[in-house]
C-alpha cells in the first residue's frame, strides 16, 4: 500500500457508466455466491420468492425434501416470466400462465397441453434451469456460474479474513435466530457507493450522532472493520445497542464473553453486510437493478423467543435504521456527482479510508474477462 496520505478511488464513470454496470452484473453478480433470501421466507416446501440477480429473475423455493432449490424464472416452452410475483405459495407445481406448462418444486417439467402426445419429451431436460444452491446462517445463496467459485473461500472465508474464524459468527446462531422486522429501502445510487460508505467511519462523526454515542470509538474515524477480529466497544454509560442507548435485550446465549458489549461489521462481496451485537444481527442484502438504483433489504435478527415474546424490538430497530437512512442520503447525495467534470478522475481517499482502494482494486479485477 502507498506511502501517501491521499489515494485515489475509482474514477467518476464506474458509478454511471450503463455498460459498466453491464459487465458488473455479467463477471460479478452472476459469477459469484449471490445471497437472495431468508430461509424462512420459503420456510415450506411450495413457497418462493423471486429475485433479480444480475440480468436474470431468479425463481427460489423449498422443495418436497426440504431442501431449498433455485430456478431461472422463465418457462422453458416460449419464455415467458414463470412467476410474477415477489413472493408466494404453489401446492405441487409451478404453472405457466401462458401455455399452462407446469414443473414440479424440483424444476422437473410434469404437465402441458398435449404432452403425453409428445413422448419423445424429455420432461427432465425441458425443465427450468436449476441455478447452484447453498444455504448458511439461515439465508440462501445462489451462483448463477456454469462452474461456482468456491463458497467456503469466498462466503465463510470473507467472515474469517473480518474476524479471524469462522466461530465467531457461529456463535451468534444465525440459522437459529429469526426475523424481528424487515425494512425495504430503494436507494438511488451505485452499489459500490453503498458498500464503500459501509467499509468506512471517517463519515460517522458527521451524520451518525446516535451511533458514535453508543459506538464512541467511531468518532476516531476508523471503523471496526479496518481491524481484523476488533469489534467496537459500548460507551460506558451505554447499555444496550439501541438508538439513546438504553437496555436492549437479553444477549444471544452462545456469543462468547469478549464478545458482549461489541459490535462487529463483515463485508461479504458483492452485496452482503452482517452486523453482530450482542442481543440481535441486522443482515443487509442488496440487489444492483440499474447503475443509479440498489434495493436493499435489510433484517434484523433475534431469537424466536424474543419475538414470540412480543418484546419491544422498536429501538434497537430504530438506531440501524436511522444509522441506514443517513448512509443511503448520503450516498443519493454522491450519485449525482459521480457524472460532474469535478469527479471525472475520480476523488480520493484518506487514511482511514485506505482499505477502500482493495475494494476498487477487486472491482477492477473483476471487470476483466478471462481469455477464452
Amino acid at each position: 500500500m502507498s506511502t501517501s496520505s491521499l489515494l485515489p478511488t475509482l474514477t467518476g464513470n464506474y458509478y454511471t457508466d450503463p455498460a459498466i454496470f453491464a459487465a458488473e452484473q455479467e463477471l460479478i453478480f452472476e459469477q459469484m455466491w449471490f445471497c437472495v433470501a431468508r430461509g424462512e421466507d420459503v420456510a415450506t416446501p411450495g413457497a418462493f420468492r423471486t429475485v433479480e440477480v444480475g440480468r436474470e429473475s431468479l425463481l427460489v423455493t423449498r422443495a418436497a425434501d426440504g431442501a431449498a432449490r433455485a430456478f431461472l424464472n422463465v418457462c422453458r416452452h416460449r419464455g415467458a416470466k414463470l412467476c410474477a410475483e415477489e413472493s408466494g405459495a404453489v401446492k405441487r407445481t409451478f404453472r405457466c400462465m401462458y401455455h399452462a406448462w407446469a414443473y414440479d418444486l424440483d424444476g422437473k417439467l410434469v404437465a402441458a397441453p398435449n404432452l403425453v402426445k409428445m413422448p419423445d419429451v424429455n420432461r427432465v431436460e425441458y425443465g427450468l434451469r436449476k441455478v447452484h444452491v447453498r444455504e448458511w446462517l439461515g439465508y440462501v445463496w445462489v451462483c448463477l456460474a456454469e462452474r461456482p467459485p468456491s463458497f467456503e473461500a469466498d462466503v465463510m472465508g470473507a467472515c474469517v479474513e473480518r474476524l479471524g474464524n469462522l466461530d465467531s459468527i457461529e456463535r451468534y446462531g444465525l440459522e437459529a435466530l429469526t426475523v424481528g422486522r424487515r425494512i425495504r429501502y430503494d436507494v438511488k445510487a451505485n452499489w459500490k457507493l453503498i458498500i464503500e460508505n459501509f467499509m468506512e467511519c471517517y463519515h460517522c462523526s458527521t451524520i451518525h450522532p446516535e451511533l458514535v454515542h453508543v459506538l464512541p470509538e467511531f468518532a476516531g474515524g476508523y471503523a471496526a472493520q479496518y481491524y481484523v477480529g476488533h469489534g467496537a466497544e459500548f460507551g460506558r454509560d451505554v447499555e444496550g445497542f439501541t438508538v439513546d442507548g438504553s437496555a436492549g435485550l437479553p444477549a444471544i446465549s452462545t456469543i462468547a464473553a469478549e464478545q458482549d458489549r461489541r459490535y462487529y461489521a463483515i463485508t461479504i462481496k458483492p452485496q452482503v453486510f452482517i452486523n453482530l451485537v450482542p442481543d440481535h444481527v441486522i443482515f443487509h442484502r442488496m440487489y444492483p437493478l440499474a447503475v443509479d438504483r440498489t434495493i436493499v433489504e435489510c433484517d434484523w435478527l433475534y431469537p424466536p423467543g424474543v419475538v414470540a415474546s412480543g418484546a419491544d424490538l422498536s429501538r434497537s430497530v430504530e438506531l440501524f435504521d436511522r444509522v441506514n437512512r443517513q448512509d443511503f442520503e448520503a450516498c443519493e447525495r454522491c450519485q449525482p456527482g459521480m457524472s460532474s467534470r469535478a469527479y471525472a478522475e475520480g476523488g480520493v481517499l484518506v487514511p482511514s479510508e485506505h482499505h477502500i482502494a482493495v475494494f476498487h482494486h477487486w472491482v477492477q479485477d473483476r471487470l476483466v474477462r478471462p481469455e477464452k
